[in-house]
C-alpha cells in the first residue's frame, strides 16, 4: 500500500479571497487533489481577525478552478439543518462537476455556539445529532425522496433532485478519534475517517477500534479510507533543514499539532516517511502548511517529494 492522495489544509484566516483563490490554484497546478477548509463562524479564539465563511468559499473555489476538489474538515452539523445541508452539497457538486468533500462533525467550539445563539449540548447530544443528520444527508444523496423521524429532526418525504453528480455520493468524510461517540459514525457513516493531528501518535490502537466497531455492525472496515491531517515543513536541503524545524517548531509546537508524527524534512527525508505510512494503511494525506510558505511549499514537494514515492 502507499499513500496516493494529498491534500492541503487552508484555514481561511483572510480579509480578502484573492490570496485564498492563488493558493488553490497553485494547489491545483502543483497536483494536490484537494483542498480543506475550517467550519467555523471565525477563527476559534481569534474573534477580532477577519475570517471567511467556509460554504461560500468553497463554491467560490470549487467555480474558480478545474481539477482541486474542495471541502472542510469538518463542517460544523450545527451551523446548518441537514436538509439545507444536503441540498447545498447537491447543488455544489453538480455545479461542480463533482468536486466536492463532504466533511461532518458534531462541533468544537462551544464559544462561537454561544455568542450565535446556536444549540450545544452535550457531547452525547451532539453525537446524536449528528448521526441523525448523517442518516438524512446520506439518504438524500442516494434516494429522490428522504423521510426520517429522530430525537433531534423529523423529516417527512424531502426531494432531493436532481442528485448528486458522483456517485454513490460525494465522500462522506469523519474526522475524530473518540472511541465511544465518533468511531462508532466512522464505522456506519463514513467513506473517509481523518485522524487529526492529536490523534496521530496513538493512531495503530485507534485503527484496531475502529476496525472491531467495523466488524460489529457488519461492514467491512477496508471500505473506510484511511487519511491523516499533519503538518508539512519541507526544507530543500540540509542546510535548510535546521531553519525550517525551528519556524516549525514555533509555529507548530503545541502538542495538538503532534508535530514529531508529521513531515518536518528534506524530500527524501518527507518521501521515506510517507512511504511508511502507506505501509500502515494511510491512504491520504491531508497537509498543515504555514500560509507564507504555502506555495512554495506545494511546488517544492510536486518537484521534488512526489517524483520519490511509488505510483
Amino acid at each position: 500500500m502507499s499513500v496516493s492522495e494529498f491534500g492541503i489544509y487552508v484555514p481561511q484566516i483572510v480579509s480578502e479571497f484573492a490570496p485564498l483563490l492563488e493558493t488553490a490554484r497553485t494547489a491545483e497546478r502543483a497536483g494536490f487533489a484537494n483542498l480543506w477548509l475550517f467550519d467555523h463562524l471565525w477563527s476559534p479564539g481569534l474573534p477580532e481577525h477577519p475570517s471567511l465563511e467556509a460554504w461560500t468559499t468553497a463554491t467560490a473555489l470549487l467555480t474558480a478552478t478545474t481539477t482541486l476538489r474542495v471541502g472542510a474538515l469538518v463542517l460544523c452539523n450545527n451551523f446548518r439543518h441537514p436538509v439545507v445541508l444536503g441540498r447545498m452539497a447537491t447543488t455544489l457538486d453538480i455545479i461542480s462537476g463533482g468536486r466536492v468533500e463532504f466533511g461532518l462533525g458534531s462541533g468544537s467550539v462551544r464559544d462561537e455556539h454561544s455568542r450565535a445563539g446556536l444549540a450545544w449540548g452535550t457531547a452525547a447530544e451532539r453525537a446524536g445529532r449528528l448521526g441523525e443528520a448523517l442518516e438524512i444527508i446520506t439518504s438524500m444523496f442516494a434516494r429522490e425522496r428522504t423521510s426520517f423521524a429522530g430525537e433531534h429532526y423529523r423529516v417527512d418525504d424531502v426531494p432531493n433532485m436532481p442528485g448528486p453528480v458522483q456517485r454513490p455520493r460525494p465522500p462522506v468524510h469523519i474526522g475524530g478519534i473518540g472511541p465511544k461517540y465518533t468511531l462508532p459514525l466512522v464505522a456506519r457513516y463514513a467513506d473517509v475517517w481523518n485522524i487529526p493531528t492529536y490523534g496521530l501518535a496513538d493512531q495503530r490502537r485507534l485503527t484496531g477500534l475502529l476496525d472491531a466497531e467495523c466488524d460489529r455492525i457488519g461492514r467491512d472496515p477496508g471500505t473506510i479510507r484511511r487519511s491523516h491531517q499533519a503538518v508539512l515543513a519541507l526544507a530543500a536541503d540540509e542546510r535548510e533543514l535546521p531553519e525550517v524545524q525551528a519556524r516549525a517548531r514555533r509555529r507548530f509546537g503545541a502538542d495538538a499539532f503532534a508535530l514529531n508524527e508529521g513531515y518536518v524534512g528534506t524530500p527524501s527525508m518527507v518521501a521515506d516517511r510517507l512511504v511508511a505510512h502507506g505501509e500502515q494503511g494511510v491512504d491520504a494525506v491531508v497537509f498543515m502548511v504555514g500560509a507564507k510558505e504555502a506555495a512554495a511549499t506545494m511546488e517544492l514537494f510536486a518537484a521534488e517529494v512526489a517524483p520519490r514515492l511509488p505510483r
